[in-house]
């Protein structure tokens, strides 16, 4: 792993955080950049970017709720954002296609862990496919079984690291 920081986003951050999303999810699950603004005004807190020379290699992003499980209509409206809710939900923990394995999506998810914490949480939520499954059991995540989530016509797992 190289030199690399880590920050928060801004809007600024947008078009940048758009085309990573393009780079690792198919059309119909990326999210599209005025997605991406929507949440950057009212969550950006709740971005970590890993950049390495100025170019974004890795980033982890989502809201925080009270509901207890994640679901599509989150993905759409950041007015569901809730800065005192109990749950992180994680929208998305992607690598560019170039750095994969390298163990950066890795350091945001202990990153995520350790805000989530720091903020008491209750813990975190994302979704993800099967074959992610035991990548996220590292973390401590416990697979819930399918989700009610139909995001992009696929088949998605939902995924719970509680810390309280």
């Amino acid at each position: 792993m190289g030199e690399y920081i880590i920050r928060t986003a801004s809007e600024g951050d947008a078009d940048a955080i758009a085309a990573l999303e393009r780079l690792c999810f198919p059309e119909g699950e990326a999210a599209e950049k005025v997605d991406f603004i929507k949440r950057l005004n009212v969550y950006a807190g709740h971005f970590l970017l890993l950049e390495s020379d100025g170019i974004l290699i890795s980033m982890i992003n989502g809201m925080v709720t009270d509901e207890p499980d994640l679901n599509d209509k989150m993905y759409h409206n950041a007015d569901m954002h809730n800065e005192n809710g109990k749950w992180q939900m994680i929208f998305g923990v992607e690598s560019h296609p170039d750095f994969r394995k390298s163990g950066y999506a890795a350091v945001l998810i202990e990153k995520f862990i350790e805000e989530a914490k720091n903020q008491n949480r209750y813990g975190l939520v994302l979704t993800c496919k099967e074959p992610l499954i035991h990548y996220y059991e590292k973390f401590g995540f416990r697979n819930e079984g399918i989700s009610h989530s139909e995001h992009g016509s696929a088949l998605w797992y939902q995924m719970r690291k509680k810390l309280v």
